[in-house]
């Protein structure tokens, strides 16, 4: 686990809003707290040519978070920010979402009989600016995908809105040999990662 720390504060916060427009992780988010607020995020997504995958899930994970911070600058002191961000990453390739059927059938082909990384960067922003910053990272192993299934599995529409064009919690798990890491940081967000920042925080126990 990498962590980014630049400052720490102890107020007691009075709500959350979640920067993102994933159902995934709000459904994730409400196991360590019942109640916030989702309000998604609209930046830039493109990867830096130059970016390592890394750099990139930390930044837009704390970009999501900051954007939401300045949409409402009348709020003070009482509320924090979640934003988060993950990227399936093949040797130093980024996959990100599939633009289309034909894009997604390909990166599971890629996919298929080997190893990848799988990055969640979550970026909590307290009142007063003070952010911190941790990233999961988890190796999932798919076994030989059969041409028949990717097909059947790309017609279903499910890989279309996911990064590297699957989800964990779905289909695919019946072709995933291992994982090596956390299983909610594949789905979106890291469980553990977040609690402690909610904790730090001050927002759950």
């Amino acid at each position: 686990m990498i962590m980014h720390q630049t400052s720490t504060a102890s107020t007691m916060i009075a709500s959350l809003i979640l920067a993102s427009a994933s159902p995934r992780r709000a459904e994730l988010l409400k196991l360590l707290m019942p109640e916030f607020t989702v309000q998604p995020a609209d930046i830039d997504e493109r990867v830096h040519s130059t970016e390592l995958p890394e750099h990139y899930v930390v930044r837009m994970a704390e970009s999501k978070a900051r954007a939401i911070v300045s949409a409402q600058p009348e709020a003070g002191e009482a509320i924090a920010v979640l934003g988060s961000d993950t990227v399936v990453v093949l040797e130093k390739e980024c996959l990100g979402k599939p633009a289309d059927q034909a894009q997604a059938a390909e990166m599971l082909r890629r996919l298929s009989n080997r190893s990848h990384r799988v990055m969640t960067a979550v970026c909590l922003i307290e009142p007063c600016q003070s952010m911190k910053t941790a990233v999961s990272i988890t190796e999932v192993h798919f076994a030989k995908l059969p041409e028949h299934w990717i097909e059947r599995y790309v017609a279903s529409g499910e890989p279309m809105d996911k990064a590297g064009a699957y989800a964990i919690q779905g289909q695919a798990s019946a072709w995933i040999e291992f994982i090596h890491g956390s299983y909610s940081g594949v789905m979106g967000l890291p469980l553990f990662e977040t609690a402690q920042q909610l904790r730090a925080a001050r927002l759950i126990d």
